[in-house]
């Protein structure tokens, strides 16, 4: 019995896939052994809190959600992304891209992970079994370096279109964010204060810097200083104007004094900026409108004004030939 080239690289995909099908189930029955001792290792904990006094503290029970989190993440495979494999697939870009769509947690990392691997692996079966035509050694070489490209990059690019959409989203709400912080300046309140409550309750309007400032105070609340704290909301994002607006915050806090006359001139220059971005947007879209009527009105006002013209010209033309 003999193979064509088409079949033998066929039956070596179909090897390979079962190879790796089987190297991923002699890992998961390993994970499935390591979460089950990791378990019973908890219910022996468990039994020891029970057990043990407790006094009740009124941040008990933020701290039992945050450890119940943990469990819940110490029950997947998170060292995976440790591995050198896994910081060759999920590299220190791709990571910003999953903190930068609202993902920060090392679960939106391994999901990343996953579904990188299983795509690049199940875009080429895919499109070998349903190729319409046969297949020649150099095509099936050529769909499976392009099926294994895509797989491997789709979830990037969706990353960076998140990514892209939460960058203008903060530009939008930067300027709210600064008059909010204006007025709660101008009634009283600290800073810390203010940021609290902006984080709290202001969140429905502002769901990006919201969330943002939510994880600032949150880490601040643990002990690290509002520089630190902070440092997350001005570098993230790649906005120059919020990272020019950490700065002052961080300023204010380190050495005091007033915040209104500096957050009043910041807005107006923010406003300015904003402005002649504005202007430029405009120049761009009369530039390109130009080419669109050249293309579109010119033809139409050259048959409207020279039409008549031509026509009589036709005419003399014909009476001249009889």
């Amino acid at each position: 019995m003999t193979f064509t080239p088409a079949q033998l690289a066929i039956w070596s995909l179909v090897l390979l896939a079962l190879g790796l099908f089987a190297a991923a189930a002699g890992l998961l029955v390993t994970e499935l052994q390591r979460v089950q001792r990791g378990k019973a290792i908890g219910r022996a904990i468990q039994r020891d809190d029970v057990l043990a006094p407790k006094e009740l503290d009124p941040g008990a029970e933020a701290e039992g959600v945050v450890d119940s989190a943990r469990r819940a993440d110490a029950d997947l495979p998170l060292h995976w992304l440790n591995t050198r494999v896994g910081r060759a697939l999920v590299a220190n870009e791709d990571r910003r891209l999953i903190d930068q769509c609202g993902f920060s947690s090392m679960r939106a990392q391994l999901v990343f992970l996953v579904t990188r691997v299983l795509l690049a692996i199940l875009l080429p079966l895919v499109a070998v079994m349903f190729w319409p035509s046969p297949i020649s050694t150099q095509k099936l070489t050529i769909i499976l370096t392009t099926a294994i490209g895509i797989g491997f990059m789709v979830p990037k690019f969706v990353l960076g279109r998140i990514a892209a959409g939460r960058r203008e989203r903060v530009a939008h709400e930067l300027p709210l964010f600064i008059d909010l912080l204006r007025l709660l300046q101008g009634v009283g309140l600290s800073l810390d204060q203010s940021l609290q409550i902006m984080a709290s309750d202001f969140s429905h309007v502002m769901p990006v810097l919201g969330h943002e400032l939510a994880i600032a105070n949150s880490q601040y609340s643990r002990g690290r200083t509002r520089e630190h704290s902070l440092n997350r909301l001005g570098t993230l994002h790649a906005n120059d104007n919020l990272a020019g607006m950490v700065s002052l915050l961080v300023q204010v806090d380190r050495h005091g004094g007033a915040v209104q006359e500096p957050l009043r001139i910041f807005s107006d220059r923010l406003r300015e900026h904003r402005k002649s971005e504005m202007k430029e947007r405009i120049g761009k879209i009369t530039v390109k409108m130009t080419a669109v009527m050249v293309g579109t009105l010119l033809p139409a006002l050259v048959i409207v004004t020279a039409g008549p013209g031509f026509i009589a010209i036709f005419r003399s033309l014909s009476a001249m030939s009889k």
